[in-house]
């Protein structure tokens, strides 16, 4: 009876599996059809197998370009967060008094705002930092990166905040003892400690930024400064769409993330569950 539910489990598992497959095997079997035969069948596989579609894919929505502007933005953000999020947990979790628990619930509670609520307001703010303090917020990819920080720090401190308790503060102690100042604990002796749940981190913050559409799309005007996820929206016009050339760019919009999540995805499951438990 046991072996029975086990094997019924595993074909209900196969087939949620194929169910969220799906997608992916449309958007790859009309990546290589023309639109007549995408058209007549979307589910079956193409007569001929050509990669002519990607190749004027990437021309029309200038890959490189976005794909330089998506690489730049995102290790520079994500490098950010892990500087600011390390430093700002660390000292929420080793200063245990009223003010250090408001600011982390405060950092927590932010998590739970959907970003639909703001972007409007945002964008209203940043165009006003322009317009008086003159400092370009919109239509460049600093003010993409300083967005994007503010928006995920704060699941970087909760993650960081959970782990950072694990560390014995007897090791900061005895460093301060040999006379190690306050940036040198930090940095020779807390962050090398941090590299498993850093790892999490920034797997799920280039994930994330990599495939974000909304933010930049508010943000970024200029073709030349665009993402690679915006730079699909070139195959998207008002009365037409040119679906074999849409799935082919949406490939290569995934293919980067896709490989850096298949060679890291260890350290997500080992990173989140040790930041949660610890």
């Amino acid at each position: 009876m046991k072996r029975s539910g086990k094997i019924l489990f595993e074909i209900l598992l196969v087939i949620v599996a194929l169910a969220f497959l799906s997608p992916v095997y449309i958007m790859l079997v009309n990546s290589f059809k023309n639109r007549a035969e995408l058209y007549e069948n979307a589910l079956a596989l193409p007569s001929s197998f050509s990669f002519k579609y990607y190749s004027q894919a990437m021309d029309k929505m200038n890959f490189l370009t976005a794909f330089g502007n998506s690489l730049f933005v995102t290790i520079t953000s994500v490098v950010i967060v892990v500087l600011l999020a390390s430093m700002t947990a660390w000292m929420l979790v080793r200063t245990d008094n009223k003010l250090s628990k408001f600011i982390f619930l405060t950092l927590v509670a932010t998590m739970l705002i959907p970003f639909q609520t703001l972007m409007m307001p945002l964008m209203q703010v940043m165009d006003w930092i322009r317009h008086n303090l003159h400092i370009p917020m919109l239509n460049t990819h600093g003010g993409l990166i300083y967005m994007n920080v503010g928006f995920h720090a704060s699941m970087a401190v909760f993650l960081y905040h959970g782990f950072m308790k694990s560390i014995p503060i007897a090791l900061e102690e005895a460093a301060t003892l040999d006379g190690c100042s306050k940036f040198g604990v930090f940095w020779r002796i807390v962050f090398p400690m941090l590299t498993t749940i850093t790892i999490t981190i920034a797997i799920l913050d280039v994930i994330a930024m990599w495939n974000d559409y909304l933010l930049p799309s508010l943000t970024l005007a200029d073709k030349g400064l665009r993402t690679i996820p915006l730079s699909t929206f070139y195959f998207f016009g008002q009365f037409t769409i040119v679906w074999n050339l849409a799935m082919a760019g949406l490939t290569l919009t995934i293919i980067p993330v896709v490989i850096f999540y298949l060679f890291s995805q260890k350290y997500i499951i080992k990173g989140i569950a040790a930041g949660a438990v610890k």
